[in-house]
């Protein structure tokens, strides 16, 4: 089976002008198409950056629209940049279908933010707690499987220890933190995940039990913001076995709402620090 490639911030920027373009010449994709020689799909995957536009595409799509020389050279620029293949390119075989269109995703991220009601962040995760986790699957995979799944989630975390890590908010339900997962393996996790709330640009929450109802019950999700203001914020949710991405500008300014909730009636970062350490085992004060 042929897998789609995890599109990055530039693909989706790239996708996105295209179809500007192509909109403010009040052309349809039918149209571009048949100048072009190919099928309608093969536009509407362009455009949907789900797949990489080929340089003689771009160059032809470009003439169609009557760019001028100026813009033309910056933006076939732009698609080289978004045809360089990233480190998830080559073991997108060793990552779930689902989930392979995030990881591009994550890497070019300036700011990640979110809420977690069950389970410590995958980034912020030890590898023996990401093995707990995932040995909990009703259907235990094969150990080279498992094996693959924690060294890519390993890998994506090397972004924290980067010279440009994302800036990280995470909102945290008390559930993630008092769930006992495999006895030492959940105390060494709380500690990881409070030696990680030091940084300067991760910032953890707790959302308190005692807090009552909240907006988010029915489930987690991330925000992802990118350098460039061109680039659309997505909202990603991710349930068993699949995932959704949100780039609606109502959506995502729905979840920025939602987020903003959360965080206020969240403990504050000492305070989560301190109920954090408490869980692992530490201090018995709030």
């Amino acid at each position: 089976m042929t897998t789609q490639r995890s599109p990055s911030a530039r693909q989706r920027r790239l996708a996105a002008i295209l179809r500007s373009l192509r909109k403010e010449k009040g052309m349809s994709r039918e149209t571009v198409a048949e100048r072009m020689g190919c099928s309608p799909p093969t536009i509407t995957r362009i455009e949907a950056a789900q797949t990489g536009a080929r340089i003689a595409d771009v160059t032809m799509m470009l003439e169609i629209y009557e760019v001028p020389d100026h813009t033309k050279e910056v933006l076939l620029q732009l698609a080289r940049d978004a045809r360089k293949r990233g480190w998830w390119d080559k073991i997108s075989d060793s990552i779930p279908e689902y989930f392979q269109s995030y990881v591009g995703l994550e890497e070019d991220a300036s700011s990640i933010s979110g809420y977690e009601s069950e389970y410590i962040p995958g980034l912020f995760q030890t590898k023996e707690y990401a093995r707990a986790i995932l040995n909990a699957e009703p259907t235990l995979p094969p150990e080279e499987e498992l094996n693959d799944t924690l060294s890519i989630r390993m890998k994506r975390q090397e972004r924290l220890s980067s010279d440009n890590p994302p800036e990280m908010w995470m909102v945290l339900n008390e559930a993630v933190i008092r769930r006992h997962v495999a006895g030492g393996v959940m105390r060494r996790q709380l500690q990881h995940l409070l030696d990680l709330s030091s940084h300067n640009f991760i910032t953890v929450q707790i959302l308190a039990f005692d807090s009552g109802a909240h907006p988010a019950m029915n489930g987690g999700f991330r925000i992802l913001k990118f350098p460039k203001l061109s680039d659309p914020d997505i909202v990603y949710l991710e349930y068993w076995k699949g995932s959704i991405h949100l780039e609606d500008p109502d959506d995502v300014a729905d979840y920025n709402r939602l987020f903003d909730h959360l965080r206020a009636r969240a403990l504050g970062p000492d305070q989560s620090r301190r109920l954090i350490e408490q869980a692992a085992g530490g201090s018995n004060e709030r």
